[in-house]
């Protein structure tokens, strides 16, 4: 029992050790412009794998590897549309958070929009066919109302 204590005691001073010789990480890139044009560009970017996220939040080895050719081409002098260009012929408009509207991605612009319509027409049509006014019973559901009616008020009656 006193050797685990002993172990677990040196567990956490090794620990606090590391803790206090942890530094800040160092910059991945040394040059703040680059870093900047990199932010700027792969918060723009959908992650493929992750679909959800950026390329700048994503931890998948897909959106790596896109940092990685992105910033290649930076190093080439390559302008940021032509980045994006690049990107766009080889992925697709769908790594693009906002694809341009054209014939191939008409229906990611105008779907939400065309299923909100025929929802809103589907529920007005519904609204409309349904009856309107007072309902008129016939006069065996109107015996039969009466008699669950005094059915209840016996039964409150006993209690």
């Amino acid at each position: 029992m006193r050797r685990l204590q002993i172990v677990a005691v040196s567990l956490v001073l090794w620990g606090a050790v590391g803790v206090a010789a942890a530094k800040d990480a160092a910059p991945l890139i040394s040059d703040p412009v680059i870093e900047a044009r990199m932010a700027h560009l792969t918060s723009q970017l959908r992650c493929l794998v992750c679909q959800g996220q950026s390329i700048a939040e994503s931890d998948s080895g897909f959106a790596h590897d896109v940092r990685n050719e992105i910033y290649t081409l930076m190093r080439q002098d390559k302008s940021d549309q032509e980045i994006m260009d690049f990107l766009v012929q080889r992925y697709g408009d769908f790594i693009l958070f906002k694809p341009p509207v054209k014939a191939t991605t008409v229906l990611l612009w105008a779907g939400p929009i065309a299923l909100l319509l025929i929802g809103a027409t589907t529920l007005l049509i519904v609204l409309r066919r349904r009856p309107q006014g007072e309902v008129t019973l016939s006069a065996e559901q109107l015996r039969r109302a009466e008699a669950l009616l005094q059915d209840e008020v016996r039964q409150e009656e006993k209690s």
